[in-house]
């Protein structure tokens, strides 16, 4: 409810406004860095509703997640399964690639993000954001190679950046370039409005079984420092 007050609203009691209903078409490239290895493509779709809920079709495998009930639900169009999982408790960042290419998935919150202003891609205005994200520290091991002088170094392998561009309008993903000591992956989005989104495309269908996954079990507990002597 808005409530107004001589030629003012209470703009604190206005609702939050709605997306519109949009689709995408995605073409990802990823290019390991493992010397001469090809690179892998695929494609994917991405639907909205105009309740915020989001599927990205690929291969075999769908995902849909619904942001109001924290709910996360994939897809096997092969077994027939559909997998309830909840949704992490994280700020919005960008995912790296579509289900079925290798598991690109942001370790955590990002360390830096840097605002790249905006521009124009194939006729969408388009806001960018630099992320910067630090890989989990691995456990001391084997001390590491030493370098080898006069070649060139490659990106920092603790850390992943991406680079992403997202309509203004539609809020979703138009041009995504994430790289790290993998090598790099660019994601590109045909992005268009929908005049509706049928509501079956973010429900599991009826002959599917459900499967629930169970929550992340907790990490054991560090072994206590040894006393010291008296």
């Amino acid at each position: 409810m808005v409530t107004q007050r001589g030629n003012l609203c209470d703009v604190a009691t206005l609702p939050p406004p709605s997306l519109p209903p949009a689709c995408a078409e995605c073409f990802s490239t990823v290019q390991s860095a493992v010397p001469g290895a090809d690179p892998q493509r695929s494609v994917s779709k991405m639907f909205r509703s105009a309740d915020g809920k989001i599927r990205v079709d690929s291969g075999r495998m769908s995902v849909i997640t619904d942001p109001a009930s924290k709910q996360s639900v994939v897809l096997d169009h092969l077994t027939k399964e559909a997998h309830l999982s909840s949704l992490p408790q994280m700020p919005q960042v960008p995912q790296f690639g579509p289900p079925g290419l290798p598991d690109l998935t942001p370790p955590g919150p990002p360390v830096n993000v840097k605002d790249l202003g905006k521009k124009f891609i194939e006729g969408h205005e388009v806001d960018g954001k630099m992320y910067t994200f630090d890989l989990p520290v691995k456990p001391p091991g084997f001390p590491p190679a030493p370098k080898i002088p006069n070649l060139p170094q490659g990106p920092d392998p603790s850390k992943i950046t991406s680079e992403v561009w997202t309509s203004t309008k539609l809020q979703l993903p138009v041009l995504t370039k994430t790289a790290g000591a993998f090598g790099e992956t660019i994601r590109h989005c045909k992005c268009s409005e929908l005049k509706e989104s049928s509501p079956e495309l973010f429900q599991i269908p009826p002959d599917y079984k459900t499967v629930k996954m169970p929550a992340p079990a907790n990490p054991p507990p560090l072994p206590a420092a040894p006393k010291l002597p008296k």
